[in-house]
């Protein structure tokens, strides 16, 4: 029965898509809606299968940007907010930059990227790495900075080194709050490819959702969409096992 219990639990998250698609499908039918404002998952569906090779070709192309430009965020965000927590000099220097580069508008920079970089891969991962890296990067400061400074002068009393109250205390007491940031940045990682697709590109999700949008195709921007949130499950699934893997005290609360 344990186990039992423990499948259903875990299945719920697949049903409630289930349930969702079948709200979808029963609306379209009892409100008579036509396809051209909503049309039904059945055909939906069938497009994906049917145009299965020309929505992967461009899904690698989407996911490519996604992962680059989230990876540089990982390794350039969370070194520079271990600085800054634990410098104050490198606090007066490095975060005004930064929180000036947050307030800058990125969507209103994405044209100066494209006469930058130009229309290739480039232009999509440097916004990419741009709108995600500030909620990383803060999330990575507070985290640093969450340590009680007394469980800091316990260890020290107890003859640890820096490299050990580092390892075993700062960052086990970091990696929660540094997780939730990573979850934010992975959620807008999607979007801003999406939107740096929309700016200029002839390749991926954000142009075929374009192109469908702008032809009153609807069955192939619900298609973009559904691949869209499958991308988004993986990449967020991905994440919640790097914490799982890398946090193993959070298991039980979970």
């Amino acid at each position: 029965m344990r186990t039992l219990r423990l499948v259903c639990w875990n299945l719920i998250p697949a049903l409630t898509f289930v349930i969702i698609i079948g709200i979808w499908a029963a609306a379209v039918q009892i409100f008579a809606i036509p396809a051209y404002l909503l049309p039904g998952p059945a055909s939906v569906f069938e497009l994906l299968i049917r145009e299965s090779g020309m929505l992967w070709r461009n899904a690698q192309v989407t996911l490519a940007e996604i992962l680059l430009g989230f990876g540089l965020t990982l390794v350039t965000a969370i070194p520079l907010g271990l600085v800054i927590a634990l410098s104050p000099i490198a606090k007066q220097v490095l975060y005004p930059p930064a929180m000036l580069l947050q307030l800058v508008p990125k969507i209103a920079m994405a044209p100066l990227f494209l006469v930058w970089f130009g229309f290739g891969m480039e232009s999509k991962v440097v916004l990419t790495l741009l709108m995600t890296f500030f909620p990383l990067l803060i999330a990575s400061i507070s985290g640093f900075q969450i340590l009680d400074q007394r469980l800091l002068y316990l260890t020290r009393s107890m003859g640890a080194s820096k490299w050990q109250t580092f390892r075993y205390l700062r960052v086990p007491a970091a990696l929660p709050v540094i997780f939730s940031g990573v979850k934010t940045s992975a959620t807008i990682a999607a979007t801003a490819a999406i939107v740096a697709e929309f700016v200029g590109a002839n390749q991926g999700l954000g142009y075929v959702l374009l192109k469908g949008t702008s032809t009153m195709n609807l069955d192939l921007t619900f298609a973009v969409l559904v691949v869209l949130t499958v991308i988004g499950l993986a990449i967020n699934y991905l994440v919640e096992f790097s914490e799982w893997l890398l946090a193993p005290w959070q298991r039980d609360g979970k």
